[in-house]
């Protein structure tokens, strides 16, 4: 009894030396702003990157709309069908349990920051107690929990890909793992929690700590030679987790697609254990180089930092003559890190710049590995227990307390630029330029009372900020601004809002976006006395968008709005492919294209002249053969002058 409290005792220690020592990396990269509820400056200025934007949007469309079944599903974006907050990337579990809290607040209300501390806690909580299994040194241990939790994957995800910051579900799978095989169990209500809330905070963490839970069960299985307790946990488990994702809203619906990047994009490179090259230029090491990188290989990134890579070959060497008796005794963990590796991989090897070899995959498999497309992530347990491994094989050696130290050491002199980097990048964050919105006109204050936003056609320009537009002022929308949606229902949906247009309707209460400007031309004629009608810019031009706003017609706005009419300015088609480079014929350059609609061919039929910037170029021909294209050959040198010019006709 004695010897089990001292055990209970010392697991409650590293624990806590774990979680204390992960929470003082917390303040010191993103500071105490991140705590306050009511300031989600850094979730709408954007972190590192936009998503988190998303993850916001996601969460306001869900606490403003009405609460129903299942939980976490949001009517008011991708309207009318509805899509659960789990796509958002908003941490669904959260979201539910929070909802109601945040209504009694009332105001202002972030749940990331506190997420992303607890987060952290537990990552240091756990790796402490893994490194507990390897060593009888506390301080070790200590030391050694800070290889998780300044861990270079989960500094890269933490903020920037929130939900993918709960990293620490993976080490407790492996905590559970390693006690079980130690212990002779396999029922852990930890490890079967484990499984629970990864459906709650991501999915992408389903096929990790499942993974870890079948290796298990496993060797169990074979080594008692029972197999009916195993399966009845994994059978359990299952169930429980399938009905939660249910309950929120995970299976709400036809979400299956989203993106146009297939399985096999976002793969590992080949050198991505010592790639320190993270996302925007962030680089995670102050010794080694960043590495050449393919397609979406900065999905998955995975830097194991160089006090790692320097301990494991020490750590290989020092267990040479055990390390084939630990495979075969961990031979169903080997096999599922098999599986996961060749699954992150992918069948497109890359290795460094390069794409080494594309496999031969089935459509079928591809759209079904495309569920988890970025497949690079999976790689996540294996990664850990390659820092694991660095920590025991030093723990091993004579006075190891002291060669994990200087390992420690090692690793945080390395990482610590990026640890600065993303404390500045945290800071800018909280600044409102931080991501500077386009949606910089006049009209979008006017717009501001529509009940519905409608993309019509196209994702828009800026469109996180528009999804945070429309949450903001109570809108709902068609557009997914999700991972995953309905593609062919969105598709559809647009069909019928362009039909109806042709036929002269428009909903009152609704703002009609469109992304492509041949498009907007060909719907506006039916409509342009209904409605204000034209093209919004962004300040600096770079992000357009062509609007309908029904009511509004007659209003003046400011300089960055175009007004629909007949001094409505015509633009080359941006169109490109094997012949055309935006728009002009790459054999020639004296031909440009535009898309065919009523407003274009009125500009066109009949003139003797293109015009652009106080020069004229004589219409030599004008050819519309070819359904949906009004090509024009010019009398010109070079048209590719005429590239995001407005152009007029006589």
């Amino acid at each position: 009894m004695v010897g089990l409290q001292q055990k209970q005792r010392r697991t409650a220690v590293l624990f806590a030396l774990g979680a204390v020592l992960s929470v003082l990396v917390f303040f010191a990269v993103y500071g105490r702003a991140p705590l306050d509820v009511a300031n989600d400056a850094f979730c709408r200025g954007g972190y590192i990157e936009k998503d988190i934007q998303q993850h916001y949007a996601g969460w306001l469309f869900y606490r403003e709309n009405a609460l129903g079944f299942p939980f976490c599903v949001t009517n008011a974006v991708n309207a009318p069908a509805g899509v659960s907050v789990a796509y958002t990337d908003s941490i669904p579990l959260l979201a539910a349990l929070l909802r109601p809290v945040s209504n009694a607040v009332g105001g202002t209300f972030q749940y990331f920051g506190w997420f992303t501390l607890i987060c952290f806690a537990l990552q240091g909580g756990f790796g402490a107690l893994l490194c507990g299994l390897f060593c009888e040194s506390v301080p070790a241990c200590a030391a050694g929990s800070l290889l998780f939790s300044t861990s270079p994957i989960l500094i890269e995800r933490a903020f920037r890909h929130t939900s993918l910051g709960a990293q620490w579900l993976v080490l407790a799978a492996l905590y559970c793992y390693f006690c079980g095989r130690r212990q002779g169990r396999f029922g852990f209500p930890l490890l079967f929690a484990v499984n629970l809330l990864a459906v709650g905070i991501h999915p992408y963490f389903l096929p990790m700590t499942y993974a870890v839970t079948l290796a298990l069960l496993l060797e169990y299985a074979v080594t008692t030679r029972h197999c009916g307790k195993p399966a009845v946990f994994l059978g359990c488990n299952l169930a429980a987790t399938a009905v939660l994702g249910w309950a929120l809203g995970l299976l709400y619906g036809t979400a299956t697609s989203g993106g146009q990047a297939l399985y096999g994009y976002f793969s590992m490179n080949l050198n991505a254990l010592w790639n320190p090259a993270g996302v925007n230029g962030v680089l995670y090491s102050r010794f080694l180089p960043a590495q050449n990188q393919v397609g979406g290989n900065y999905d998955a990134f995975a830097y194991l930092g160089l006090g790692v890579l320097i301990a494991l070959p020490v750590a290989m060497f020092a267990a040479r003559g055990r390390l084939a008796g630990m495979l075969r005794r961990h031979w169903a963990l080997c096999a599922v890190f098999a599986v996961l590796t060749a699954f992150a991989v992918s069948h497109v090897i890359t290795a460094n710049g390069v794409t080494l070899a594309t496999l031969p995959l089935p459509a079928s498999l591809i759209k079904l590995f495309s569920v988890f497309r970025s497949g690079g992530r999976l790689f996540w347990p294996v990664y850990y227990t390659l820092v694991l491994a660095a920590f025991a094989g030093l723990a091993r050696l004579p006075r190891g307390t002291v060669w994990i130290t200087a390992a420690v050491v090692v690793q945080l002199w390395d990482i610590s630029p990026a640890l600065m980097q993303r404390h500045e990048a945290m800071v800018q964050a909280q600044q409102a330029d931080a991501f500077p919105t386009a949606l910089e006109s006049d009209f979008w204050q006017a717009a501001s009372g529509y009940e519905t936003l409608y993309s019509v056609q196209g994702l828009q320009d800026d469109a996180l900020h528009l999804a945070l537009f429309a949450a903001d002022n109570g809108m709902t929308t068609n557009d997914p601004f999700a991972a995953r949606y309905d593609e062919a229902a969105l598709e559809a949906q647009r069909a019928d809002l362009l039909a109806g247009l042709a036929e002269g309707q428009l909903a009152q209460n609704a703002l009609y976006l469109f992304q492509d400007e041949g498009d907007f031309l060909q719907a506006v004629e039916p409509v342009q006395n209904a409605a204000w009608c034209g093209r919004v810019t962004s300040r600096d031009g770079s992000c357009s968008w062509y609007v309908i706003a029904p009511g509004l017609q007659g209003r003046t706005f400011d300089a960055l709005c175009t007004p629909y009419g007949e001094n409505y300015p015509l633009r080359l088609a941006d169109y490109t492919d094997a012949l055309w480079n935006r728009g002009v014929l790459d054999s020639t350059r004296k031909t440009v294209c535009f898309k065919d609609s009523p407003f274009a061919r009125r500009k066109l039929q009949n003139a003797q002249y293109l015009c652009a910037g106080g020069q004229s170029y004589r219409i030599a021909e004008l050819d519309d053969h070819d359904a949906g294209w009004l090509m024009v050959t010019l009398q010109i040198n070079d048209a590719t002058i005429l590239w995001d010019q407005e152009l007029t006709t006589q």
